[in-house]
């Protein structure tokens, strides 16, 4: 893959009016929740009602986020685009102890390079990640959804938006009715 050939696919699925974007970090436990979720809310909302964009929300205190972001980031530049990063991200949601440290401060991860967590994501996921997480030029995409955070007034995760308007009062472990009812009402 060369430094011009690639291209970052966006992590929106639907195409309904409604939009709802989800701001999350992919080790917090909170997130995790919350993307489990997001297939069964597209398919009780309906794609042609709804829109989901995921945008990745690096917190420092989960202290491998950088290097899962730019994984999940490297994986949507890859044959597969979206689908290719929501595998990766799922990897992660499925084995989140393998990229997280004991209460954000030691356990078995402090021994683990910023090298073997990708080596553990790509078994995980299947995915060849290390090709595209060399690009050069993925950092504009990382920098992008840390400034679209930031514009938003997005500071924790998850964090959910529709149609361009924080909900402060949804949260992770809402029921996908809740969602529904909020974007879809009767």
């Amino acid at each position: 893959m060369t430094e011009t050939a690639w291209h970052a696919d966006p992590l929106v699925w639907g195409t309904g009016p409604r939009r709802f974007e989800v701001f999350l970090e992919p080790t917090c436990p909170y997130s995790v929740r919350a993307f489990n979720k997001l297939d069964r809310l597209l398919a009780e909302a309906g794609e042609d009602r709804i829109t989901i964009a995921i945008r990745l929300q690096s917190q420092p205190w989960h202290l491998y986020s950088g290097v899962v972001i730019r994984c999940i980031l490297a994986a949507s530049t890859l044959p597969g685009g979206k689908e290719t990063a929501k595998k990766v991200m799922a990897a992660v949601a499925a084995h989140r102890e393998e990229f997280e440290f004991t209460h954000h401060a030691g356990g078995p991860n402090m021994d683990v390079t910023p090298k073997q967590i990708i080596e553990r994501l790509e078994a995980y996921s299947g995915v060849a990640l290390q090709e595209a997480f060399a690009l050069r030029t993925l950092d504009r995409e990382i920098k992008w959804h840390c400034k679209y955070a930031r514009q938003n007034g997005i500071h924790v995760s998850p964090t959910f938006m529709i149609d361009g308007l924080i909900q402060p009062d949804l949260s992770s472990g809402d029921e996908v009715s809740a969602w529904v009812s909020r974007l879809v009402p009767a």
